[in-house]
């Protein structure tokens, strides 16, 4: 006998993941097609919506992003049905996927915008925290309000938001890089923010631009319907303004910056006091070096033979793509970094399968001042791609690669400075021929530009420099400026004059 098989819905449209890629796909192929149902299949009780969005330049944008409950995204989009379930399995070959739930859905066009999962520097010890959703931001708050003092080993924008905003306790900052913010900053950018970060006493918060992303709003019964072992969807930008960043003791700055090393071994406190190990006090005096007398909860040691006690770590060394519940049985190609990877129509390998956000991975012939980040303005725009090229293909339609991936553009906010970020930025894959040129003013501006034969392929700006639209318009058209010289970066030439 035949065993019985699971109830089955079809969709035309199915999309997996509840973070900004996968609710932007939703929303745009709910618009493109008012009378299909749109299936939007995610583990978590809250989908995350992208707010208040602001269209900066050509390609620069600013959003919020809200944590919301499924039923206003469907709501305001009455074709979107949302499946509260994690995906069981992907039966590419049969068209449909089995959720945890024991439902089958069976779809024409699938988008997987599952997200990335944080790789965590040690799985299962419940003093390492890994910061990636609301959930473990807020597990974050309540634990430091214990803390004296932590440990956070990463260099990424997370790590780099967090040891500007914590007060009150002290934290020693690992990094296996020479400088700070590797992924965004050179040594000049991070030397910079650096000194606002070690300086005592933290500058007025500039008044925040965007509104808050806030956690407060989100109703108690539906984080409690939430599995703890479901990952959910990424922060977005703000992550942190709706949470009260602070330990125990009664200063505002306390950091200790370790770099060039990694974790080497972690001790839980017994291990720490049969092998008889020593630790030091937090360095105040970078020349002596005491044991510590304290008893700490658990202990790092690094590859530089430096231990340290703490009350707990923040893992925040980035992300894996989160691929594992969508590879049994398919045969994906995937990329380097484990992502699916994805044409320039953000197909997978696999027939009818998108994918888009930080699941993915670009695979085709990338703009020369273009690179691919897990950031959430890429995810956004993924999403929308995505859609477009779903009912593109549906219909029949060709469709033009999007605007969006001509030039990497990002702003964000480290440190209480507007930063922007352009092109090639960090002169990524241009060899040494490449020259940079510098605008530095100590606390209030940084600018940096990364010009190739005469041409200007990406630029840093910290601060409220106004430069980000001409420089963006300058890396696009790539105009040969040779002739500009250093006149490109004084201050005293208003740049955009030349350009009109």
């Amino acid at each position: 006998m035949e065993a019985a098989r699971p109830p089955s819905t079809a969709g035309k449209f199915v999309v997996v993941g509840g973070g900004i890629a996968g609710v932007t796909c939703a929303e745009q192929l709910a618009t493109h097609f008012p009378s299909e149902d749109i299936l939007l299949v995610t583990a978590s009780p809250v989908i995350k919506a992208v707010t208040n969005f602001k269209q900066i330049s050509k390609v620069l944008e600013e959003f919020d992003v809200e944590e919301q409950s499924s039923t206003m995204l469907e709501k305001r989009f009455p074709n979107i049905k949302v499946i509260e379930s994690g995906v069981k399995q992907l039966k590419s070959e049969e068209h449909c996927i089995l959720t945890e739930d024991g439902n089958q859905h069976v779809y024409k066009k699938l988008c997987l915008c599952a997200g990335a999962k944080p790789k965590l520097i040690c799985e299962g010890n419940p003093y390492v925290l890994g910061i990636r959703d609301t959930d473990s931001a807020q597990e974050f708050q309540k634990q430091l309000t214990k803390a004296k003092r932590i440990m956070i080993i990463g260099n990424g924008g997370i790590a780099l938001e967090l040891v500007y905003e914590i007060e009150g306790c002290e934290v020693i900052w690992a990094i296996k890089d020479k400088a700070i913010g590797n992924t965004f900053f050179d040594a000049g950018a991070a030397e910079f923010l650096t000194s606002k970060l070690l300086a005592e006493k933290p500058a007025a918060k500039i008044a925040q631009k965007r509104t808050r992303y806030t956690t407060e709003g989100r109703k108690k019964e539906a984080r409690s319907k939430s599995k703890a072992d479901n990952v959910g969807s990424a922060l977005g930008p703000d992550w942190h303004e709706g949470l009260n960043l602070k330990g125990t003791k009664e200063f505002s700055h306390k950091i200790h910056l370790e770099t060039m090393c990694e974790v080497k071994k972690i001790y839980l406190q017994d291990e720490f006091r049969i092998l008889k190990k020593k630790s030091f006090t937090f360095p105040r005096d970078p020349k002596s070096v005491t044991t510590d007398t304290e008893v700490w909860p658990v202990y790092v040691e690094l590859t530089n033979e430096k231990i340290y006690g703490c009350d707990f770590i923040v893992s925040a060394t980035g992300v894996t793509p989160n691929v594992e519940p969508f590879l049994h049985g398919n045969s994906f190609d995937l990329g380097e970094d484990g992502g699916l990877k994805v044409d320039d129509h953000m197909h997978t390998s696999l027939p009818d399968v998108y994918a888009a956000g930080d699941i993915c991975t670009t695979s085709w012939q990338l703009s020369p001042v273009w690179q691919q980040m897990r950031l959430w303005t890429q995810a956004r725009q993924m999403g929308w791609y995505a859609a477009k090229c779903m009912a593109a293909a549906s219909l029949g339609d060709s469709i033009d690669m999007d605007f969006s991936f001509e030039l990497f553009a990002h702003v964000t906010k480290f440190f209480n400075y507007k930063v922007v970020l352009l092109g090639k930025y960090n002169a990524q894959g241009l060899g040494s021929d490449h020259e940079l040129m510098l605008r530095c003013t100590k606390g209030q501006e940084y600018v940096k530009v990364v010009m190739q034969n005469g041409r200007m392929m990406g630029a840093v700006l910290i601060g409220e420099t106004d430069l980000e639209e001409t420089f963006e318009n300058l890396i696009l058209n790539q105009m040969d400026l040779s002739s500009y010289g250093e006149d490109l970066l004084d201050p005293n030439i208003d740049i955009e004059d030349y350009f009109d």
